[in-house]
């Protein structure tokens, strides 16, 4: 499976936001805390804002702010706001695949595994990763992953 920079930056910087709620933050801020490229965070910010996890603020006291409380933000939002799917094979969403002969089950492995980081991730809220302890939940409850384990 594959993080991608955009996913990962936008993550960091949200969790940079939410760790501050009482002032705005600049992308030049949130970069040099986080050690992201500036440039870069600037075009992942404008994709968050575009998508409302985000709001800016402008003059001397501005910057960026959540755009809705953090606890209301998961893992899930912020990878569905820069990289659209959760999950893909080769490109293509789990639901459009299709496959021939002995491999005609593996499309549904990958739709069970989107499912599954669909679940984990829309279990984290930013809340939880600025207080510094992501919610934690038992594998178990997530559909057929080991009892006793924990994400």
């Amino acid at each position: 499976m594959h993080i991608s920079a955009k996913a990962d930056y936008a993550a960091r910087a949200l969790v940079e936001l939410a760790s501050h709620p009482e002032h705005p933050l600049t992308c030049e801020a949130m970069a040099s805390s986080q050690g992201i490229p500036f440039r870069f965070l600037k075009s992942v910010v404008a994709e968050l804002r575009r998508a409302g996890l985000v709001r800016s603020q402008r003059g001397c006291e501005g910057g960026y702010w959540l755009g809705r409380p953090a606890e209301e933000i998961s893992l899930l939002d912020v990878v569905h706001a820069v990289d659209g799917e959760v999950l893909t094979v080769r490109g293509v969403a789990p639901a459009h695949l299709a496959y021939p002969g002995p491999a005609a089950g593996l499309p549904g492995l990958w739709r069970t595994l989107e499912e599954r980081t669909r679940d984990l991730l829309g279990g984290v809220s930013l809340a939880s990763l600025a207080a510094g302890a992501p919610r934690e939940r038992p594998l178990a409850a997530v559909p057929g992953l080991a009892e006793g384990s924990t994400v």
